[in-house]
């Protein structure tokens, strides 16, 4: 039996598209529903591309909107949403690996020699997306949230291809919002974004989850939920080469800080979120039932104390 779920010192959040920002905020609202704990208290969080999202509302004192909680229609996400899933739809049509999954070659070329020089090289031959988000910029705004040695946001350096960790000791200076629409920037779909005149795209190019950026001392518990865990799972081979990848990278960053002495806990969707969200990561029609698969799974980690 997995062990019993406590608030960790440090929550680090990985991508994981529409559903993935879905199931985050569903297992945390059920985690704290059947336990009462609260989230926003943790010391710090770091989140990556979808979790940049849930935890930038965290880290701002708010509770993420999971679906299965709303009472009212959000009109203007909800077409948001769809603009988005759209331009995933159409890319996804090109056929191709890069386009059926847009962070797959970055992440399969981290393991050449000179990663960042590869990533680099892959992103100036990548046209730049055509969706902007500047209603998620607005949306994060406005929790009022800021960089105060918190929350973490990271992104990847569209020029030089090197991660970027916003609100480090030695980030770059950027508002919450900028540093959320730049670790949300997926190639080829989402407009880059330019802050203090770098460009920088989704931080999901680098790793899953960044854990390895947590700021760990030695005790600390860290949760690390990762959206794509079981990515591939019905037998998409290049989800599953993705998968495959990015857990050679968490597995990295797992060892890495539990020699800073952090006790690190991992949890991917179970069966029923796996089912519930499948590949198609950025299909807005799927969000509630990612929402609800997520609420029903923290609930049950609550339920094993």
């Amino acid at each position: 039996m997995n062990a019993p779920i406590d608030r960790p010192d440090v929550l680090v959040l990985g991508v994981g598209g529409v559903l993935g920002e879905a199931w985050l905020s569903g297992v945390l609202a059920g985690i704290t529903a059947a336990s009462g704990i609260d989230f926003r208290e943790c010391r710090a969080f770091v989140g990556t591309s979808a979790g940049s999202i849930v935890a930038a509302y965290l880290a701002a004192g708010h509770s993420p909107p999971a679906v299965a909680d709303r009472t009212e229609a959000d009109p203007e996400r909800e077409a948001a949403e769809r603009g988005l899933a759209a331009g995933w739809l159409r890319a996804a049509g090109r056929a191709s690996l890069a386009a059926t999954l847009p962070l797959a070659p970055f992440v399969l070329a981290a393991a050449a020699p000179g990663g960042a020089l590869a990533r680099a090289a892959l992103l100036s031959r990548t046209p730049a997306g055509s969706i902007a988000l500047d209603d998620l910029r607005a949306r994060i705004e406005q929790l009022g949230g800021r960089f105060d040695g918190r929350l973490r946001v990271v992104a990847v350096d569209r020029a030089s291809g090197k991660r970027v960790v916003f609100g480090s000791p030695d980030g770059p200076e950027a508002t919450v919002g900028d540093a959320v629409v730049a670790s949300c920037a997926v190639p080829s779909l989402i407009q880059p974004a330019t802050i203090g005149g770098r460009t920088y795209v989704d931080g999901g190019v680098w790793s899953p989850t960044n854990l390895d950026v947590a700021p760990v001392r030695p005790g600390d518990r860290v949760l690390c939920l990762v959206p794509t865990a079981r990515l591939g799972a019905g037998g998409a081979t290049p989800a599953r080469a993705l998968r495959l990848a990015w857990r050679s990278t968490t597995a990295l960053e797992v060892a890495t800080l539990r020699r800073r002495g952090g006790d690190v806990r991992i949890v991917g969707p179970d069966d029923e979120a796996a089912a519930a969200m499948g590949d198609r990561l950025m299909d807005p029609k799927l969000r509630e039932r990612a929402s609800g698969a997520g609420h029903r799974q923290g609930r049950r980690l609550a339920a094993m104390r």
